[in-house]
């Protein structure tokens, strides 16, 4: 039931074509205040073609609207508000997010094409470290809420699985290495020899150059490199899948830079057929004084590529593979100069699709104000967190719930529900301050918090002894209800704009306000007494839990139904 565009209609009915269908649509909002409506259109706009006031406008308007579905229209100043029929409209409502299910909100605009959603994407040979969650967390809910549009999501983890570091970490690994210790702890030793080659590198700076000569090495096919190199990204791979596996994560390609070594010198000889190369220093580089940016490298003096010359070529890879309607990558906005630099390169080559590609940034994540660095060993491991996540969740869930079944299993929903929620509930753009102590809280604007209300609605339903399957609601018409109906009816157009502002929170916040309404509600209303609105109040507490399980899973995250 679109309501908004009902109202629309009958206002554009009485302007007798003055405002077409929607430009009324688009003026209508939501007034501040529940005593001024449900909803308003402002006469602002008719004052000059009419040559009247926008409080007259608005009061001819309102004596001439009638329709059941409206309680009454009255003009308040300059506004037209409207006062929708609780009864009737909560019935529509309900009725319908039954029979919808977990679809309701679901979209077409994607019309089943492609979106190529590159994220996560961390450094082989690195631990998976508190950094790294930002992309994986935000590119996983952007895939789900792109199919919940849709979209056929594409999910690529464009691994880091080449450039100068593996020069860094072979250096490092002939000079101070243990094989032993490498196999019985791999990813802790291989980031232990990497902290301390950048260590030893500030004092001598020769093992820079041994590190570029390293990697030009494994770039020219050199046997022992190459070896290497395979044995650190095999031990990765093993540990990531792990982490993965907690955050409910998956990916149609590992393919990372490694896998268009052998496509980039197409990618330079289409560049050079196009006549983009220009020689800078004996460096290839590609022209962008237009843009006023500086020039995108391509090929450094030695022959060695660059990050740039690896997107180029994998942008044209995902492009004759997927023919993607979209192409989004979910990396840090200390990337934002390198996208842009790439997507206009794609752009002077003549490729329309270009313009169909973005940049998705997102802040840090901090510790005690500081970003987290690799380099210098201050890092926070997120299997770590987890598992210290889903302890203290098991904790809590002991000294509330003794007597839950399959605890440890909520226990995982909830520790790692409450990570991942800490994240999504921030816009991204921002930075976040890591605090495994506030995400577990069950009070306030946190993951537990929203699951726990969902366990509490399930919880009545259980309660009720009644067959939920044929529930027939004749509506509600009290306050509390009709502040929740009004908040479900907005999850479509949440969804729509979480995926237009590639921005998860929309739905985390909305998320937020629907459980703290929910909780209101059933700390007023008797939700169970035997008396002609059970069944509508039963509706209402089944279709809470059916959005709130379907917004939790938008964002990666399970709906637990006891806790």
């Amino acid at each position: 039931m679109n309501l908004v565009k009902m109202y629309a209609e009958e206002v554009s009915l009485q302007l007798n074509g003055i405002l077409q269908l929607d430009e009324v649509e688009k003026l209508i909002e939501k007034p501040k205040y529940a005593d001024q409506g449900d909803l308003a259109f402002p006469c602002f706009t008719l004052a000059k073609m009419l040559r009247k006031s926008p409080q007259m406008i608005a009061n001819e308007i309102a004596d001439k609207i009638k329709n059941p579905i409206f309680e009454k229209v009255q003009a308040d100043g300059p506004y037209l508000n409207c006062f929708l029929n609780k009864q009737i409209v909560s019935k529509e409502i309900l009725q319908t997010l039954l029979k919808d299910g977990s679809n309701y909100g679901s979209l077409d605009i994607g019309k089943g094409k492609n979106v190529v959603i590159d994220f996560s994407s961390p450094n082989i040979a690195k631990p998976f470290s508190m950094g790294h969650l930002r992309s994986t967390v935000i590119g996983n809910a952007i895939a789900n809420i792109a199919e919940k549009c849709g979209y056929r999501a594409v999910r690529i983890n464009h691994l880091g699985d080449w450039g100068t570091q593996f020069g860094k970490l072979i250096v490092a690994y002939k000079l101070w290495g243990s094989d032993e210790s490498i196999t019985v702890n791999p990813i802790k030793e291989l980031l232990d020899l990497y902290v301390k080659f950048h260590q030893e590198a500030e004092v001598d700076s020769k093992l820079e150059d041994e590190a570029r000569a390293w990697f030009k090495k494994l770039e020219d096919g050199n046997e022992e490199a190459l070896q290497l190199w395979k044995w650190f990204r095999d031990e990765s791979l093993q540990e990531f899948s792990k982490i993965y596996q907690l955050l409910g994560v998956h990916f149609a390609s590992y393919q990372g830079e490694a896998f268009y070594n052998d496509k980039m010198d197409e990618t330079i000889e289409l560049l050079k057929k196009k006549g983009l190369l220009h020689s800078s220093d004996g460096a290839q580089v590609v022209e962008l004084t237009e843009y006023d940016l500086p020039p995108c490298l391509i090929e450094k003096s030695d022959g060695a590529t660059l990050y740039a010359t690896r997107d180029l070529t994998a942008a044209l890879y995902r492009q004759e593979t997927y023919k993607f309607e979209k192409a989004l990558y979910v990396v840090g906005h200390e990337q934002s100069l390198h996208f842009k630099q790439v997507f206009l390169v794609l752009e002077k080559m003549g490729y329309d699709w270009a313009n169909q590609m973005e940049h998705i940034p997102f802040g840090f994540i901090l510790k005690d104000g500081k970003k987290m660095s690799t380099r210098k060993g201050k890092i926070v491991l997120l299997e770590e967190v987890i598992e210290e996540a889903i302890e203290l969740a098991l904790k809590s869930i002991e000294a509330k719930n003794p007597g839950l079944p399959n605890k440890e299993e909520v226990a995982k929903m909830v520790g790692v529900g409450a990570i991942i929620f800490h994240d999504l509930k921030n816009e991204r753009q921002n930075n976040i301050e890591f605090s495994l102590e506030e995400m577990l809280h069950f009070e306030g604007s946190t993951g537990p918090y929203i699951q726990y209300t969902h366990a509490r609605a399930c919880s009545i339903l259980r309660k009720s002894h009644i067959d939920l399957t044929g529930l027939n609601p004749e509506g509600l018409n009290d306050d509390y209800s009709w502040t929740i109906l009004k908040m479900l009816m907005e999850f479509p157009s949440v969804i729509q704009r979480s995926f237009n502002q590639n921005e998860p929170s929309q739905i985390a916040r909305y998320l937020i306000a629907l459980s703290q309404d929910f909780n209101k509600y059933y700390g007023h209303v008797k939700i169970l007494s035997e008396d002609q609105e059970q069944e509508s109040r039963l509706a209402l507490v089944k279709v809470v839990t059916i959005v709130l399980s379907e917004g939790l899973r938008l964002l990666g995250i399970e709906a637990p139904e006891e806790m």
